[in-house]
């Protein structure tokens, strides 16, 4: 059993920048591959980015050059560092983990509960 809690959300102007943090409790942690996804109202809920167990990333094109995910294993914690933020940014970000873990949402069996983004112009 994993559990998440996410941090770091508020508002912030345009071309500021944020970062998220995701804890997660349980043991392994380094074993699993974590997945930040957001939704924004009246959206389904999309990838953003991810990092493997490895520490290969991978990142949606909407946020490539502007976010970058990391983890640091002995915090047993991941991190999204949000640079450049647009209005489009806006929405609930989520943190979830597999043992696999890729850019769909069922791809993740642990969720967190997310983190409310801001973005004003």
């Amino acid at each position: 059993q994993v559990q998440l809690v996410e941090s770091g959300g508020g508002l912030v102007q345009a071309g500021g920048s944020l970062r998220l943090s995701c804890a997660a409790s349980g043991r392994s942690f380094s074993r699993y591959g974590m997945g930040w996804f957001r939704q924004a109202p009246g959206k389904e809920r999309e990838f953003v980015a991810l990092i493997r167990w490895s520490g290969t990333t991978y990142y949606a094109d909407s946020v490539k050059g502007r976010f970058t995910i990391s983890r640091d294993n002995a915090k047993n914690t991941v991190y999204l560092q949000m640079n450049s933020l647009k209005p489009e940014d806006t929405g609930v970000y989520y943190c979830a983990a597999d043992r696999s873990g890729g850019i769909t949402t069922d791809s993740y069996q642990y969720w967190g509960q997310g983190t409310q983004v801001t973005i004003s112009s």
